[in-house]
C-alpha cells in the first residue's frame, strides 16, 4: 500500500489529508474534517482536475490585456494544450464577463471565458 499526503482546496481550512492507495483503489482517507475534504482527495488521486486563468490581448491595443479562464476545471494534463490554445489570441470590443473567447479549447469541451467587462470607451 502507497500513500499520499494532499492539503485540501476545497474551504478555507486546509485540511492536511493521508490516502491510502493500493494498486487503483483508494482505501482510505484521514484527516479530512468534512466530505468536501474526501471527495477533493478522491478526485485529486484519480483524475486531477484545475481551473486554467490567464490573459488574452485586446485588439487595437498596445498593452491592454483581457483576463480570461475556463468556465470549469479541465484536465490537468491538457493545461499545456489550453494554454497553446490562447497564445496569439486577440479579442475585439466591447466584451464582458461571461462571453466566450474560445469554445471547448483543446477538446475538453469547456469554454475559455472573459472574467471582466472593457467597453470600447475605456481604452
Amino acid at each position: 500500500m502507497t500513500y499520499k499526503e494532499l492539503t485540501c482546496i476545497r474551504c478555507p481550512l486546509g485540511c492536511i489529508m493521508q490516502v491510502a492507495i493500493e494498486g487503483d483503489e483508494i482505501k482510505e482517507v484521514k484527516g479530512n474534517t468534512c466530505k468536501r475534504g474526501d471527495d477533493y482527495a478522491r478526485k485529486e488521486i484519480t483524475s486531477p482536475m484545475r481551473i486554467v486563468t490567464s490573459t488574452v490581448e485586446v485588439d487595437g491595443t498596445d498593452d491592454m490585456m483581457l483576463s480570461v479562464k475556463t468556465e470549469k476545471d479541465i484536465p490537468k494534463g491538457t493545461i499545456m494544450d489550453c494554454m497553446k490554445a490562447l497564445k496569439g489570441i486577440k479579442v475585439s470590443l466591447p466584451v464582458h464577463i461571461g462571453d466566450v473567447i474560445i469554445e471547448n479549447v483543446a477538446g475538453t469541451g469547456v469554454s475559455i471565458i472573459a472574467t471582466k467587462t472593457i467597453e470600447v470607451e475605456k481604452i
